[in-house]
């Protein structure tokens, strides 16, 4: 069965930001049933086919998988400071920066300090600040990858009572409430 117009809409609209509401309101529904709407499109079958073959199509084109998001995390994981600073804590020139560092970046400000007023006022320094990728979160992405489950969440499940037990003991506890 083919896709309504609304729902093919629906669909690119919900690789925005994979968010069902807000793509069944751009794609033309009701603000008013917006969220019951995106909700029943992601059940059925055909539309939620539709997204798994326009996020692999997007993936193939971008040539984003697990081993390029794996190679990102282990690229911030190996940056080392001595690749950007000197022994006597001054940054070297941008240029001898390696690659990573100018990619996974995360912030830069550079200060000019300054002493005296008015005409008497002289430069006296610089004072850069960098900050780099959260190294402890990213060695929790890579641990939580399928192949390395360093950090597996686990849960314990008890399955020794039936339903029917449950609800007999709530029921018991609720006529003493």
């Amino acid at each position: 069965m083919a896709l309504t117009a609304k729902q093919q809409a629906f669909v690119l609209e919900y690789l925005v930001d994979l968010n069902a509401s807000q793509a069944a309101i751009r794609a033309g529904y009701s603000k008013k049933t917006a969220g019951q709407i995106g909700d029943e499109n992601l059940k059925k079958p055909q539309i939620a086919q539709a997204i798994r073959e326009a996020k692999n199509s997007r993936n193939e084109r971008v040539q984003i998988n697990a081993d390029y998001v794996l190679n990102r995390l282990v690229e911030i994981d190996q940056l080392d400071v001595l690749d950007i600073l000197r022994d006597d804590m001054s940054f070297k020139p941008l240029s001898e920066w390696p690659k990573g560092w100018r990619q996974y970046l995360v912030g830069f400000d550079i200060a000019e300090m300054f002493e005296g007023q008015g005409e008497d006022r002289s430069m006296v320094g610089l004072m850069k600040k960098i900050k780099w990728p959260d190294k402890v979160k990213n060695l929790e992405l890579l641990g939580k990858h399928v192949n390395v489950n360093a950090f597996r969440d686990q849960v314990a499940v008890n399955v020794t009572h039936t339903l029917s037990e449950r609800m007999a003991k709530a029921r018991e506890r609720a006529s003493r409430g």
